[in-house]
């Protein structure tokens, strides 16, 4: 059995030939911090491990995948690729950090990125792990809230909407889960006695199925290929969403309102399951303040 590091190391090997094209020593050099006779013998090793799937080029003085190509140690995914594309594009990491070598032109349609204190975040963090309340000095976009106040929870998760991270929380003031944005949490102060445990939380641990189809205004062509998009089967597609990310997910893909009466090119899609959606939306508001306007469910 190989060790991790030379396991690893040959599956870079096996990335770049893959969806690059070639390798050689000096890519693993730089990525790993080996010496020259270290990456020689990796490059001889995986030869050995992958016998057709690497051809030595000698103009270009590296070695190239070979045109009977069967990976070994990597499950090609594009989302995997593209997720490092991502961070490079967003400027999360250089290239070689996340083993793009010859990473072609990107960019992202960016968004301002919510800043979330450090300290908070640790503290938070600390709050779930220990399973302790905390009180937060927290800014609600209420109208009843109109001024930062003193808050206790209990968090026990964090949820991601596509542009901001929330701690899903007991609220010990409002007697419910509820979702907090961190950057809205101004400070902190002492910990103590947790709450309801999250385990309670049953929006959160439980799942609802959205059941998506292509609009049906659009062609037969263009149906076929929103179904090849999104992966559909006999065009549908299941997403299996917690209640407490419900509104999240259905405001991303467009489902909050009427779908159908959108314009199609725009709105690809469509939920076939309409009117349990609507029911299991009504179920997840139960966990927004009466006084607080929908989007505040992160208060």
């Amino acid at each position: 059995m190989l060790k991790w590091g030379v396991e690893r190391r040959l599956e870079f090997i096996e990335f770049r030939l893959f969806w690059e094209g070639g390798v050689n020593r000096a890519d693993l050099i730089e990525m790993f911090g080996v010496s020259v006779p270290q990456a020689s013998k990796d490059l001889t090793l995986y030869q050995e491990q992958a016998p057709q799937n690497a051809v030595y080029d000698k103009s270009a003085k590296r070695y190239v995948a070979g045109p009977a190509f069967s990976p070994v140690f990597l499950d090609p995914d594009p989302d995997a690729y593209l997720l490092r594309l991502r961070s490079f594009a967003e400027g999360f990491t250089e290239a070689g950090a996340n083993w793009l070598g010859l990473a072609p032109a990107a960019d992202v349609a960016m968004t301002p990125r919510r800043k979330v204190d450090v300290a908070v975040l640790r503290t938070v963090l600390a709050a779930v792990r220990d399973g302790t309340s905390l009180n937060i000095h927290y800014q609600s976009m209420s109208r009843d809230r109109p001024d930062p106040a003193w808050r206790c929870i209990t968090p026990h998760a964090f949820g991601f909407d596509g542009f901001r991270w929330h701690v899903r929380a007991w609220c010990h003031e409002m007697k419910g889960f509820k979702d907090f944005l961190l950057p809205r949490i101004l400070g902190f102060g002492t910990s103590g006695e947790a709450g309801v445990n999250g385990a309670e939380d049953v929006l959160w641990h439980e799942t609802f199925d959205i059941l998506i189809m292509p609009h049906p205004d659009l062609s037969e062509g263009q149906q076929a290929v929103v179904a090849k998009d999104y992966g559909m089967t006999d065009g549908r597609a299941v997403l299996s969403v917690r209640y407490a990310m419900l509104f999240y997910v259905l405001k991303r893909l467009g489902l909050l309102e009427n779908a159908r009466g959108r314009d199609p090119r725009t709105q690809h899609i469509v939920a076939a399951n309409a009117p349990e959606l609507a029911k299991a939306l009504k179920r997840a508001k139960f966990e927004f303040d009466d006084a607080d306007p929908i989007d505040e469910g992160q208060q």
